[in-house]
């Protein structure tokens, strides 16, 4: 844990009244120097009450000086089905005082120094799960790395934010959560040394898809001059209004909610139920969802709705995009989070493989077994069940990611992709190498992971080296054991993040992830495919610059 102490000189006064931080001054952890944390800010009122589904309204504010010592409670949600991944806890939730956010900032910035530029930063977990207060996504390094100012924020998730009933106000409430979180910053993060004209708006997985989202937003667009998007799902469609009307009414059955009774009854009987009671309406409507073969969550951003007036790619094609700076990827081996415990994908022989490629694909037998011939080529011995793994990554994530890039690729509008490579220690048995799943210098070996016991590069893979949080995946399978502090796998880590984070927070400052002491990222190339893609792996070659020890 970074050392922290109290501190009445980064006390910040705020639209909401004034909050205390903690400085976070460890030497052996941020060398380039101390970073004020303000965690737990309302930016919101609570969402409770009448307030449940409603659009955001502001904080009452406070008297006195809040501490900000600690992260605020998360959103209500269920456990994450990705937990046996990374290790992570259901964080802590209460409706009461859930809409806060968390500002860490270079300490000399707060006192007045020149304003550094902001990236604010929004959790995945499928539109349904996530937390900003956990250690996973601890701003401290990262600002001290960056030299700059980060935010997360806890927003409206699953049912919460997500359920689609316009007619008692339940209308994208997430989104225009984010969008809250958003003005909060503009109108207060001058006070925390951040520059209000210089706002990134990033994040991952479901999270990544909603600063998009932000992005094209005509409410939020203007406010943002850069997006970053970590494993975005961007081949999902906004969600249809009718197939939200669908997962509404059977959500309102698995409630015992009465249908056309009107909108104020309607209302009335989803306020005054308990929370605990709608997370488990919403286990049932997900569960029905994937029994019907739906991989879709039941309640994502809806077409049509507040804050998302077009299909996201038809405004990228309009140009909703330009003048904004663009940083997206993936990692290698997405899908193995989600299909490593899948019996079906598990036993496939090649016959079933086959099979349900074809029902991927729309039916196209032929394209099927085009497929299946050419993702064998690619990694030679794979079995059936990482072949499937391998497609469905690039079905659900690469090629959505490729797609972005290449309709952005006109001149002045400059994007630039990312593949993130590194896989956990300790898979040696199906990895090529020297039997810890890398080879001599670090690297993948070939990167050929011939089962799908193999996690690769997973889904989240990349989150410990962006916020440099890798205490808090100790012992997990994302991560892998990194020994101590002078373990050589921990001093490859350690340089990784150095390369991943100080690209990203380059961008975050110039646009460019490029700069003193970066290796060359050019950007994306039309038609260059993994040519006009940057690789970031442990067994890369160390720039000058970065071949020192933090």
């Amino acid at each position: 844990m970074t050392s922290s102490r109290p501190s009445d000189t980064h006390t910040v006064t705020t639209t909401g009244g004034d909050v205390r931080g903690v400085l976070h001054d460890d030497p052996r952890r941020m060398p380039a120097g101390p970073v004020a944390a303000f965690q737990g800010i309302p930016y919101a009122a609570p969402p409770v009450g009448g307030l449940r589904f409603a659009p955001p309204e502001p904080h009452r504010g406070w008297t006195g000086v809040r501490p900000a010592a600690r992260p605020g409670p998360a959103v209500p949600q269920l456990p994450s089905a990705l937990s046996w991944l990374t290790g992570q806890p259901t964080p802590e939730w209460s409706e009461h005082g859930c809409l806060t956010l968390n500002v860490w900032s270079p300490a000399d910035a707060v006192r007045g120094a020149r304003p550094r530029p902001v990236l604010v930063w929004f959790h995945g977990g499928a539109f349904a799960g996530g937390s900003s207060g956990t250690e996973c996504y601890d701003g401290a390094r990262l600002a001290a790395l960056g030299d700059i100012v980060v935010v997360t924020a806890n927003f409206r998730i699953g049912p919460l934010g997500y359920l689609h009933l316009p007619e008692i106000g339940a209308d994208n409430a997430g989104l225009l959560d984010q969008i809250a979180v958003l003005r909060w910053t503009r109108e207060n993060i001058a006070a925390f040394g951040g520059d209000p004209a210089q706002l990134t708006v990033g994040g991952q997985s479901s999270g990544a898809y909603t600063a998009l989202l932000l992005a094209l937003s005509p409410e939020a667009g203007p406010l943002i001059r850069r997006v970053i998007a970590q494993s975005a799902p961007l081949n999902l469609p906004a969600q249809d209004p009718h197939q939200a009307a669908e997962s509404t009414a059977g959500y309102l059955r698995a409630l015992d909610v009465p249908a056309g009774t009107g909108p104020t009854q309607t209302a009335a009987a989803l306020r005054k139920l308990p929370v605990e009671q709608l997370l488990d309406g919403y286990r049932t409507v997900r569960a029905e969802a994937l029994r019907a073969g739906r991989t879709a969550p039941p309640m994502y951003p809806v077409l049509g709705g507040a804050a998302l007036p077009r299909p996201p790619f038809d405004a990228v094609a309009d140009g909703a995009l330009h003048g904004t700076d663009v940083l997206v990827g993936t990692t290698a081996d997405e899908m193995t989070a989600f299909l490593t415990h899948d019996d079906r994908i598990r036993t496939a022989d090649r016959a079933a493989a086959v099979g349900m490629l074809t029902t991927w694909l729309g039916g196209d037998r032929d394209r099927a077994e085009e497929t299946y011939v050419r993702y064998t080529a690619r990694r030679p011995g794979g079995t059936p069940a990482r072949i499937l793994t391998d497609v469905a990554s690039d079905l659900h994530w690469r090629s959505g990611v490729t797609d972005l890039a290449e309709r952005r690729s006109g001149p002045g509008d400059l994007t630039y992709v990312y593949r993130f490579d590194r896989c956990p220690y300790g898979e040696g048995d199906n990895l090529t190498g020297n039997g810890d799943g890398h080879d001599e210098n670090g690297g993948r070996g070939d990167g050929s992971i011939g089962t799908i016991d193999s996690v690769g590069a997973s889904h989240c893979a990349e989150l410990p080296f962006l916020f440099g949080s890798f205490a808090a995946y100790r012992g997990s399978t994302l991560l892998g054991a990194l020994g101590g502090p002078d373990d050589p796998r921990r001093l490859r880590a350690e340089a990784l993040f150095h390369r991943f984070a100080g690209a990203l927070a380059a961008f975050v400052t110039t646009g460019s992830p490029n700069g003193a002491g970066l290796a060359p990222w050019p950007p994306y190339i039309e038609g260059a495919d993994e040519g006009g893609v940057r690789s970031f792996d442990e067994g890369e070659p160390e720039h000058p610059a970065q071949a020192t020890r933090p």
